[in-house]
């Protein structure tokens, strides 16, 4: 204490320790006669730049996204494994499967490079954000209109009962499976060619980059397919009825399956509708100014749409399924073998 008794005295000004050009180390408070330094004097020019390092907190939803995304990758790269090893599902319907199942692995596959590019790759880089979105939107894209393709194939298979094995040929089917894609892909190059938000935050959609009149418009989309599987259903149940009501007396497995197959279109269309109906209609009201927790809400119930696409159009096929146990065991279950097959199995 004496040392800073003389250093006041000695000096020509006096000290003024709340001088901004003052620095204090650990030493002691002047203000204080105790002989006990005082740590709160530490100013932050002592601390070291380097230890002050942010970690990015993860957020439970995107981990949800990220599981549910794995087990979408998983669950349909076992169907397009099951068509490619299995020259016998080369059927149009099954082309339409598995058009379907790489959409939905490809969308799998981008919830976990949005996952990634969010914590453990730099996402200020345009080009990261560019192509998680374009990635996200062309698979989510192409899973809904191979649904909608799914749901023509239904309609035509009943409508055109006798002739729709001689009329519906493989290459018409590959040619509506590059349409679907051509139009997805070019959706999902938009955000890449400048249809973006990235230098005006305020026109944001509820999933940046995506601009909120470009997010209007892919959920009216939406909307008008949605519409549009609903009047094609309908016309199946009418269908299927009338058709079990003329053929019930000789062939009564046939009456019994078509019911059971419009149970499962109504339930399918259902399904279809409580996964994708919330996000739609709130990409429609919301912009980036609504709480993220709505958007994560809404987006997870979408994403689980592919998680049940291959139950419903994959794995409940007659053919897919002795394929699977062939796989699996050698054997095929003896009820299975004789099932017969519809156009609801599809």
């Amino acid at each position: 204490m004496n040392e800073w008794v003389d250093v006041c005295l000695n000096s020509s000004s006096p000290l003024d320790p709340f001088d901004s050009s003052t620095s204090w180390s650990l030493a002691e408070d002047p203000s204080n006669s105790s002989s006990e330094p005082v740590v709160r004097t530490l100013t932050p020019d002592l601390q070291p730049a380097t230890t002050a390092v942010g970690i990015q907190e993860v957020s439970p939803w995107d981990i949800a996204l990220c599981v549910t995304g794995t087990l979408i990758s998983c669950e349909n790269a076992l169907v397009i494994a099951v068509l490619f090893y299995t020259p016998t599902l080369r059927a149009p319907m099954f082309i339409l499967i598995g058009s379907l199942a790489v959409a939905d692995l490809l969308a799998g596959l981008g919830l976990i490079l949005n996952f990634v590019f969010t914590y453990l790759v730099d996402s200020s880089v345009e080009f990261v954000t560019l192509l998680s979105v374009g990635l996200l939107i062309s698979a989510f894209s192409a899973s809904v209109l191979n649904i909608l393709a799914i749901t023509v194939d239904r309609y035509l298979s009943l409508y055109n009962a006798l002739t729709y094995h001689t009329e519906r040929t493989v290459t018409f089917t590959y040619m509506m499976v590059v349409f679907i894609w051509v139009s997805c892909l070019t959706l999902g190059l938009l955000p890449a060619l400048g249809w973006n938000c990235l230098k005006d935050e305020s026109t944001c959609s509820i999933c940046r980059p995506v601009t909120k009149n470009n997010a209007v418009a892919l959920a009216v989309t939406f909307l008008l397919v949605f519409a549009l599987m609903m009047q094609l259903y309908l016309q199946i149940c009418k269908i299927a009825f009338r058709h079990a009501q003329q053929i019930a007396v000789q062939h009564q497995f046939v009456a019994i399956s078509t019911t059971k197959g419009v149970s499962t279109l109504s339930a399918i269309l259902c399904a279809f509708g409580v996964c994708w109906l919330p996000f739609a209609m709130y990409s429609i009201v919301a912009d980036s100014s609504y709480p993220v927790i709505y958007t994560y809400a809404t987006v997870l119930p979408a994403t689980c749409c592919s998680v049940i696409n291959p139950i419903i159009y994959a794995f409940r096929n007659p053919d897919i399924q002795k394929s699977l146990w062939m796989a699996c065991c050698g054997c095929v279950p003896s009820n299975l073998s004789l099932r017969p097959r519809t156009s609801s199995d599809v």
